[in-house]
């Protein structure tokens, strides 16, 4: 194979991604030549000085000088040949230095350049839980690394609900799903931390391990050996290499009740969050218990840094608003200097949001928190997925407008899933909207 001469280097490296605007090299570039320059300086001084002691051979001179050149080319020649070498220079030693952290799928000109472009991106905090937020997420990552996911605490089921009673764990279930999203290497990350251990090979096939998520037992572990599960999360933020960081929106053990009305008529008050949902009757309000907890003080420092909070999307009563019922937390909302918008769920959820319009999902919002802690809410409008694609059966959202606020309508549907927003459609729009 015929190797490529070092100018021809050069004049890709000249046209390719390493010269692109904002990846922070042109500048150290500039800066080694101007200090080879000088240096340059130096040692034509130096063959000035010896040449006027007669310490050097005129012959030897000539060829060091390149008298033997015209004018020009003693000027030119130099500049080309050290521009070539510095550059060859550099390249290879940002080979040698970044070869342990290559990736085969990127080149490290292309990973520098977005590494660079994600930094100096928006500020996004992204509120709420459960399965929906880390589609979002998964999307915002294409544009910002300055991500902050705020989750709430309040879950009592499976794997998490198992955790928080036996070790008093804060549950660690919907901090896994938002991780798994926010890695580097997200698809593979994303199948280890939702592994869950089956049944145990033997007579009576049952394990302790059974049922339990990986991502659950890691955040467990982190959390013994750190002390805290916000220390947890900062050390799953080093080792996993977060594109963002998951912060709970407040560290005190809350319980979430609800106030659910039966078809008889009857109003009964339903305790835990796994259980509101498998009570037939239709949800009224939801309490945290107890009520006046504090914020945890990162999360309200992302609020107020942010350029832009999105709430959900989520479970509206379960995920989304037991973030918002943390008193702190509501009243940062309503003095953050960011827009506030609320994305409404594509289908409606059993048990929660039966038959629910757009409009009534932010009535219910309005119902728990000022309306100065909402501007927009952005729905979908691409209804024409069938229902039954993808082996659910989804019952979507009716977009009635809000009376008090914007609604922004999108196609924000994920076509094999329908129940699911594309997180990329979404991610999109949501940018639009911040520009």
């Amino acid at each position: 194979m015929q190797k490529t001469s070092p100018f021809k280097r050069f004049i890709f490296f000249s046209s390719s991604r390493w010269l692109s605007p904002g990846i922070g090299l042109k500048r150290w570039l500039l800066l080694l030549g101007v200090g080879t320059a000088v240096s340059g300086l130096g040692v034509v001084n130096l063959l000035f000085l010896l040449e006027r002691q007669n310490w050097l051979p005129e012959s030897v001179y000539n060829v060091l000088t390149l008298q033997f050149l015209p004018d020009p080319w003693q000027i030119i020649l130099p500049l080309l040949v050290g521009a070539v070498l510095m550059v060859s220079g550099v390249l290879k030693m940002g080979r040698a230095l970044t070869a342990p952290f290559q990736l085969p799928e990127a080149s490290v000109a292309e990973r520098i350049y977005e590494h660079s472009r994600q930094r100096r991106g928006p500020n996004i905090v992204a509120i709420g839980g459960g399965t929906g937020m880390p589609g979002l997420l998964r999307g915002l990552t294409t544009y910002t690394r300055n991500i902050t996911a705020i989750v709430t605490v309040a879950d009592d089921g499976g794997s998490s609900g198992r955790l928080r009673r036996e070790f008093g764990l804060l549950p660690p279930g919907d901090f896994r799903n938002n991780i798994a999203a926010l890695s580097r290497d997200e698809a593979l990350m994303t199948q280890v931390l939702q592994y869950r251990f089956g049944a145990a090979v033997g007579e009576n096939g049952h394990s302790p391990l059974q049922g339990h998520a990986f991502g659950n037992l890691l955040l467990a572990a982190l959390t013994g050996i750190t002390g805290s599960f916000d220390e947890a999360l900062l050390a799953a933020e080093r080792v996993l290499a977060l594109r963002g960081r998951v912060l709970p929106s407040t560290l005190a053990d809350v319980v979430l009740e609800a106030d659910i009305l039966l078809p008889d008529g009857t109003l009964q008050r339903v305790v835990g969050e796994s259980a509101i949902p498998e009570v037939n009757g239709r949800i009224q309000h939801v309490y945290l218990q107890p009520s006046q907890v504090k914020a945890y003080p990162a999360a309200l420092q992302a609020i107020f840094q942010a350029d832009l909070i999105v709430m959900g999307p989520g479970s509206l009563y379960t995920s989304i608003l037991p973030n918002l019922l943390v008193p702190d937390l509501a009243e940062a909302l309503l003095h953050a200097r960011a827009p506030k918008i609320y994305i409404c769920n594509l289908a409606t959820q059993p048990g929660e949001t039966d038959n629910y319009s757009v409009a009534d999902h932010v009535a219910t919002l309005f119902q728990h928190i000022p309306t100065g802690c909402l501007d927009m809410v952005i729905a979908n409008d691409n209804l024409s997925i069938p229902p039954n694609r993808g082996g659910g059966n989804t019952i979507y959202v009716q977009l009635t407008p809000p009376k008090e606020l914007p609604m922004v309508t999108a196609d924000l549907v994920d076509e094999a899933r329908p129940w699911r927003h594309d997180g990329a459609k979404l991610a999109q729009v949501v940018m639009r909207l911040l520009s």
